[in-house]
């Protein structure tokens, strides 16, 4: 589908966190994959779309990184103050994106600021599906291994049937009004929020399901960012000969 019957659509990237887990000498977002950092990759997957109408990086106040990217002086980009946990950082985020003139049926997709490799089909298929729905919804993958529900002493429980069973990535697509409502609610209960189509079910709505690439990999670990680095020099090796 081309970029014109794609729907307008702003893009939010949390990107506040330390990644502890990459044992690193700074937020796993500021590594360096193929010459440039993984939040730059990150932000071109959204910045080079036609539809695109602005993107909020939500970061920390202190954050020493950002302000050396060349892309924080895009003007496309605005910085949002990020908090303790990603529903702060996106609540933020939408905040700011309603100082700039966004409107609660504005759609907003919320992407990991690590995860680098979104395709352009896959953004295109999630805008494209998603456009009339009265929810919204997120790319996802179906479990592809058999899954164990284990106990305490680290023993199987019991093999889970995967045949309903997802892996949920980004971008997830809600509307700005539904989605800010939803955090805002859900962070007031203390209800665990681990990722927007949470929040969005525990206000009572079945946020839809778009299969996408198992490629589109978040970086948690060091294996992860070693992993991207030699798909896309094989990537680099093919599109070369």
């Amino acid at each position: 589908m081309s970029g014109a019957l794609l729907p307008a659509f702003w893009a939010l990237i949390p990107a506040a966190g330390v990644g502890s887990r990459m044992q690193a000498d700074r937020p796993k977002q500021y590594l360096q994959l193929a010459g440039k950092s993984i939040l730059e990759h990150t932000l071109a997957c959204f910045l080079d779309h036609p539809q695109l109408r602005g993107v909020v990086v939500s970061l920390a106040v202190d954050d020493p990184y950002w302000p050396n990217l060349p892309c924080a002086h895009d003007a496309r980009i605005e910085r949002a103050a990020g908090g303790r946990e990603r529903a702060d950082s996106v609540l933020g985020g939408l905040l700011r994106l309603s100082e700039l003139g966004a409107h609660e049926q504005d759609w907003v997709l919320v992407h990991d600021a690590a995860r680098p490799n979104l395709s352009r089909s896959d953004l295109d298929r999630l805008l494209a599906e998603l456009a009339d729905d009265p929810v919204g919804g997120l790319l996802a993958v179906p479990a592809r291994d058999t899954l164990k529900r284990a106990g305490a002493d680290g023993r199987v429980l019991a093999t889970v049937d995967r045949s309903s069973i997802w892996q949920a990535f980004t971008p997830q697509m809600f509307r700005l009004g539904l989605l800010h409502r939803a955090l805002a609610e859900a962070l007031v209960s203390d209800v665990p929020i681990t990722d927007e189509a949470s929040a969005i079910e525990w206000a009572g709505h079945a946020p839809r399901l778009i299969e996408g690439r198992a490629d589109n990999l978040k970086v948690t670990r060091p294996d992860d960012l070693q992993s991207l680095a030699r798909l896309w020099r094989g990537r680099h090796s093919s599109s070369s000969t």
